[in-house]
């Protein structure tokens, strides 16, 4: 039986799949509408196009540390009670598996057009909208993160227990010796539960963006200047705003959430000699769900 482009749009605009995707389901089925419609329900694919519009503010957070990469991948859906299906993990978890082994990236639409590893001639995208026709809700990856570090380093990772919140941390120790050490392990865990707990701008001063440290400047000055205080007096004022910010904002200079007496710097530099070494934060990731 054959079709026409007429026949693609009717089943475009009857079941909402992409038209490259209907082409295929009616040459399949040799023009069946019928069974072109089954065939892309099989697919995962039919109304997907229409739920893409849906609100996705729930979903699940994934991560993974393998060797020397490390991954998060944020997979958001409609509802609360779909992210907590076996279904919805299985596919975060599918997706997690495609991160240890893919191109590292950033970037959502590299990620979704990379081939899936382990369903070949399905890329990330396929199979994100398969399980979204399957499941019946709008299914998206909003954010993904695949980092590989240097030899002689490890990540620290956290995984909140309600998967919404996953962080990454990058120690570089100088040696595999010293990354391997169980003083490492130890302090990787306890800065990404500080990560997630604190959420800092960076890892330290020179991480932080120029334009807030410019504006977090203008403000000390003009506080210090509404003080009335001599001119002298008003710039060590402004000073020392500006570096308490850095202390509340930035990683290193922290009180640990855990002993706020000692802060992350001191942290770092103790359990880097217990392990027989030094221990450097190069970067963290950070992921909240629903957070840009």
């Amino acid at each position: 039986m054959s079709f026409t482009a007429k026949d693609v749009a009717a089943l475009r605009a009857q079941t909402g799949a992409g038209m490259m995707d209907c082409k295929k389901a009616l040459e399949a089925t040799g023009g069946d509408v019928a069974q072109a419609v089954e065939w892309l329900r099989k697919k995962g694919m039919a109304s997907a196009e229409k739920r893409a519009d849906r609100s996705t503010s729930q979903g699940l957070v994934g991560q993974a540390v393998q060797g020397h990469r490390g991954v998060l991948v944020e997979v958001n859906c409609e509802t609360d009670f779909v992210a907590r299906t076996d279904a919805f993990k299985a596919l975060v978890g599918k997706l997690v598996a495609q991160a240890l082994v893919g191109p590292v990236t950033n970037d959502v639409a590299e990620f979704g057009a990379q081939a899936m590893a382990a369903e070949p001639g399905k890329t990330v995208t396929d199979v994100v909208k398969e399980a979204g026709g399957t499941i019946g809700e709008a299914i998206r990856v909003s954010k993904v993160a695949i980092l590989d570090t240097v030899a002689g380093a490890r990540f620290g990772s956290y995984l909140h227990h309600n998967a919404a919140v996953g962080v990454l941390v990058d120690m570089h120790c100088g040696s595999e010796a010293v990354a391997a050490h169980e003083e490492i392990a130890t302090l990787g865990k306890a800065l990404a539960e500080h990560v997630a707990a604190t959420n800092p701008l960076a890892v330290d001063r020179t991480g932080v963006a120029a334009d807030i440290v410019e504006r977090e400047q203008r403000i000390a000055e003009e506080q210090a200047k509404a003080s009335g205080k001599p001119e002298p007096i008003a710039v060590k004022i402004a000073t020392g705003k500006v570096e308490a910010f850095f202390r509340d904002n930035t990683l290193v200079g922290q009180p640990w959430v855990r002993e706020p007496g000692k802060t992350i710097a001191e942290l770092i530099a103790e359990t880097g000699k217990k392990a027989g070494g030094t221990v450097t934060v190069t970067r963290f990731v950070r992921f909240k769900l629903g957070e840009a």
